[in-house]
C-alpha cells in the first residue's frame, strides 16, 4: 500500500462523568487520531496515549512528537503493510502507543481497500460482544452504589471498581451487598505492594471475578507471590507488553486472567498475538479500553470479537464516557455492543464533529 500522509488530529473530548483512579482524575479525554491517506488508501486509527504520563510513560505531546521526528520517517518512500509495520519502526524503542496508532489506520485502509471489516481480518467468530463497564472511585458510597445501580439497569453484564488503599475493602463490600449476584471486579492500576497481601485476602469474601494490576507492572514474581495467597484471581495488564511476556507471566503464575489493551502493547496484530497465547494455555481473557473515542472502540470490538475474549470487556456504550462522541454513538443492546460490520473498522468521524473537538493537527508528508 503507497501513503502519502499521515495527519495528526489532537482532540479534546469531555467526558460525560469524571473517571478517578488510583493516578488520578480525568474530566476529559485527550484523544490523538492518526488518519493514513494514500492515493487509493485511507484509514483511521487511535493512540491512546494519555494527556500526562500517569499510566505509562507515554503521553499524548509526546506521541505526536515520536511519531513526526522518528516514526513516520522511518515510512517514507517505503511499502507500507500491517505485517511488515512493526519490523519497520522496530529500530525506535518503545512507544508502543504510538506505533499502535499507525498500525491501526494501515489495518483500516488496509481493510477499505480490501472491502472487508478488520473483525473478519483479525479473525472474529461473532457479531456482538458483552459490554462490561468501569467505574471510578467515588466521594461516598451512596453515589458509588447510585452509579453501579444506573449501569445494571441499563444492562451491563459486568462492573469493575477502581480500588486503592484506604478505598477498597468498604466500597466493594457495599455493592456485594446491594449486588449480590452481580459479575463484579476491581482494579487497583498498581495501587498495593506484596505488604498488603492480608489486607487485599480480605476481598476474597465478595466472590469477584478477579482482582486486576494489584502490583507494579514489573513486579512479576511479587504477583506470582500473591496469587498463592489468594483465592481470587490476579488479572495482569500494565504488565503485559507482549505475546512473550504473556507466556512468561502464566508460566510463572503471575496471573490467571490476562486483560489484552491494543493501544497499549502496540497495536491489534500483537493484542491478537497475546490473545491466541491465552487460547493455548487456558487462559481467560478480556478487552480492556483506555477511554477511546468511536474510532478505538470500533476497533476494540473487532478484537473483543475473538473467540479466547471469554470475559466481558471494558466495552461500553459511548454514552458511559462522551455526552456525543466524535462518531455515531455505540448503543448497549441487551448486555452487548454490535461489531462494525462495514469495511475496515466501519466507522469514520463525523466531519463537524471533529472540526468541533480538534484543537491541532499536522500533516506529515510520506511522499508525493
Amino acid at each position: 500500500m503507497h501513503l502519502t500522509h499521515l495527519v495528526l488530529h489532537h482532540l479534546h473530548l469531555p467526558l460525560a462523568f469524571p473517571f478517578r483512579r488510583a493516578s488520578g482524575t480525568e474530566t476529559h479525554r485527550s484523544v490523538l487520531l492518526v488518519e493514513a491517506i494514500g492515493p487509493d488508501a485511507h484509514g483511521w486509527g487511535e493512540c491512546v496515549a494519555e494527556a500526562e504520563p500517569t499510566y505509562t510513560a507515554e503521553y499524548t505531546d509526546g506521541a505526536v512528537e515520536v511519531i513526526t521526528r522518528f516514526l513516520a520517517p522511518k515510512l517514507r518512500g517505503r511499502r507500507v503493510m500491517s505485517t511488515e509495520l512493526a519490523s519497520q519502526l522496530t529500530p525506535i524503542k518503545g512507544h508502543p502507543m504510538a506505533k499502535g496508532g499507525i498500525e491501526a489506520a494501515v489495518l483500516d485502509a488496509e481493510c477499505r481497500i480490501d472491502g472487508r471489516s478488520l473483525a473478519a481480518r483479525l479473525g472474529a467468530t461473532t457479531d456482538r460482544v458483552p459490554s462490561g463497564v468501569a467505574v471510578g472511585m467515588q466521594a461516598t458510597t451512596g453515589e458509588l452504589i447510585d452509579i453501579v445501580t444506573r449501569h445494571v439497569d441499563e444492562g451491563y453484564r459486568r462492573v469493575k471498581l477502581k480500588i486503592k488503599p484506604g478505598t477498597d475493602v468498604d466500597p466493594v463490600a457495599a455493592v456485594r451487598r446491594a449486588f449480590p449476584n452481580l459479575a463484579l471486579q476491581v482494579d487497583a492500576n498498581g495501587a498495593y505492594t506484596l505488604e498488603d497481601a492480608e489486607h487485599l485476602a480480605r476481598l476474597d469474601e465478595f466472590g469477584l471475578l478477579l482482582i486486576e494490576q494489584p502490583l507494579a507492572d514489573d513486579d512479576f514474581d511479587g504477583h506470582a507471590l500473591l496469587g498463592q495467597r489468594l483465592r481470587t484471581p490476579i488479572c495482569l495488564d500494565e504488565s503485559i507488553t507482549s505475546a512473550r511476556v504473556a507466556r512468561h507471566a502464566i508460566a510463572i503464575g503471575a496471573c490467571r486472567v490476562v486483560n489484552i489493551k491494543p493501544g497499549r502493547v502496540g497495536g491489534y496484530l500483537e493484542a491478537v498475538r497475546i490473545h491466541d497465547v491465552c487460547v493455548q494455555t487456558n487462559t481467560p481473557a478480556w478487552c480492556g479500553g483506555m477511554l477511546e473515542s468511536g474510532i478505538g472502540r470500533a476497533a476494540n470490538l473487532a478484537l473483543a470479537a475473538l473467540p479466547g475474549f471469554t470475559l466481558p470487556g471494558d466495552l461500553s456504550a459511548s454514552a458511559r464516557y462522551f455526552h456525543r462522541d466524535v462518531t455515531d454513538a455505540f448503543v448497549l443492546e441487551n448486555g452487548c455492543l454490535a461489531v462494525p460490520a462495514g469495511p475496515g473498522i466501519g466507522v469514520d468521524p463525523i466531519p463537524e464533529r471533529l472540526a468541533e473537538f480538534t484543537t491541532a493537527t499536522s500533516t506529515i508528508v510520506l511522499s508525493q
